[in-house]
């Protein structure tokens, strides 16, 4: 049983969760998935593929014809940790296909792994398929495998990851996901409800909604209606909540700018349609730092919006990432976002140092800020964050709250309440009378305790259904 410690880095998706046993004499796929959830869908989709062409997933490198490495770029340290998993790859099985958004650069990658069989960029899963094909063919059992196959799933059975669309409109001078992943792309909203039905009847409890820009779902297609479905995110989030209708299901946002019609989402928070929690991306909260990010929020008015929010439902989970020591961040404005976070009180917050990344335009921004003070800065915001979070927490003892069981060890269950996402947020740990709890059960709990990030309870009622 471990706590939540604050994280360098709070946009990584869940450990990779691979369990598929193959036949003898089947071709089998290894996969690496790095960086943050949108990847790891990813994943799931190529492996998918793979699986209805016959082909098993190896969890490991010895037993795999072949692995997959699917990389991040997102920050020059992300590219320093793909190029070690794929040197790593191919000295443990030697042969290597790489994808995703590193990707994007192939001639940087050739340069530093030169024996790879085949690079591809981002979401092109086309191009993986056929360098799969190239070095591992295909050797289907009529009998078992060219059968419509079931979801490839990375994550535990009672969650998931639901893509809504892909790429980003805008253009913050930090970011060059737009330049690896391309424009905004919104699928259609039948196609989103879809799978998520399909999810749904195979057992999964909670649905995580993920994209680049969740806020700006169906601008692309000018907010299409097609079988009944419109695409745009209060219509999707409420047709989402209504497929939990007498089962429980648990529907959570992330990355959703705070644009005005945000404000519409909370209704159906208050309602109990989709759960009272909001991930967003407000990065800073000084104009000036703001302007220089090119970002497409005024942190002026966001304080109000947080307000409003909350009146309409008051058990809102708000949590968001930051960056400091971004170029030309002053003592001054770093002040500024301290007192902005005094005065926010966000439940859940990450937060990142700067870096440079090659191609990014705040890369060529003057008076870069040395890495020691950066440093201080992030350990000063974190000690905040902090502080809000255990004082949030303590408020929450002597609650009777839902909780969903994720683990359960000898030692305890490990849950996480409405206000917990997977990996990134705190748990909930019960460590008495858990012995009859399964992974995937949703129960009721008293919080009897608190700490940082996490919370200790006991089960009041066994199973909520």
């Amino acid at each position: 049983m471990s706590t939540n410690p604050p994280n360098l880095r709070p946009d990584l998706a869940p450990k990779a969760k691979i369990s598929d046993p193959s036949r003898p004499g089947q071709p089998t796929i290894g996969m690496v998935s790095l960086g943050c959830p949108k990847a790891l869908v990813d994943s799931e989709r190529i492996l998918t593929r793979l699986r209805a062409e016959g082909y098993g997933v190896s969890p490991d490198y010895a037993g795999a014809d072949a692995v997959i490495v699917n990389t991040c770029g997102f920050l020059d340290s992300a590219k320093a940790e793909s190029l070690d998993a794929i040197g790593e790859a191919l000295t443990e099985n030697g042969k290597v296909i790489v994808t995703g958004c590193l990707g994007a650069e192939p001639d940087y990658i050739r340069e530093h792994h030169p024996r790879i069989l085949a690079v591809t960029g981002p979401h092109q899963y086309e191009q993986v398929l056929d360098a799969v094909h190239g070095a591992v063919p295909p050797s289907p059992d009529p009998f078992v495998d060219l059968l419509p196959a079931q979801q490839v799933s990375l994550t535990p059975r009672h969650y998931s990851y639901l893509k809504i669309s892909e790429g980003c409109n805008h253009k913050c001078k930090f970011c060059i996901i737009p330049d690896m992943r391309g424009r905004l792309q919104s699928r259609p909203a039948h196609a989103v409800i879809r799978e998520a039905e399909r999810l749904v009847d195979n057992g999964v409890k909670e649905l995580l909604v993920i994209s680049q820009d969740t806020s700006a779902f169906g601008v692309d297609i000018k907010h299409a209606e097609d079988r009944g479905h419109r695409a745009h995110i209060t219509d999707l989030a409420r047709d989402l909540g209504a497929l939990g209708a007498g089962r429980d299901l648990w529907v959570r946002l992330h990355y959703v700018y705070p644009y005005p019609h945000v404000r519409q989402l909370i209704p159906l928070m208050a309602d109990g349609l989709i759960l009272p929690y909001l991930d967003i991306p407000f990065q800073h909260a000084h104009p000036d730092v703001l302007k220089r990010m090119a970002r497409p929020a005024a942190a002026s008015k966001t304080l109000d919006e947080i307000a409003a929010w909350r009146d309409v439902c008051p058990d809102i989970t708000l949590r968001s990432t930051f960056i400091v020591g971004y170029p030309g961040e002053t003592e001054a404005e770093f002040q500024t976002l301290l007192d902005w976070m005094d005065e926010a009180q966000l439940d859940r917050v990450g937060c990142f140092q700067y870096e440079n990344v090659e191609g990014a335009r705040s890369s060529a921004l003057p008076d870069h800020v040395p890495d020691e003070i950066k440093q201080d800065r992030w350990d000063r915001f974190m000690a905040k964050a902090q502080a809000i979070s255990e004082a949030k927490l303590e408020a929450k003892v002597g609650q009777t709250l839902q909780v969903i069981v994720d683990e359960v060890d000898d030692e305890a269950a490990t849950c996480r309440t409405k206000a917990d996402a997977p990996e990134i947020d705190g748990n909930l740990f019960i460590d008495e009378g858990f012995a009859d709890l399964k992974v995937g059960d949703l129960v009721t709990v008293e919080v009897e305790e608190a700490g940082e990030y996490d919370l200790w309870g006991r089960v009041v009622c066994e199973k909520d259904f």
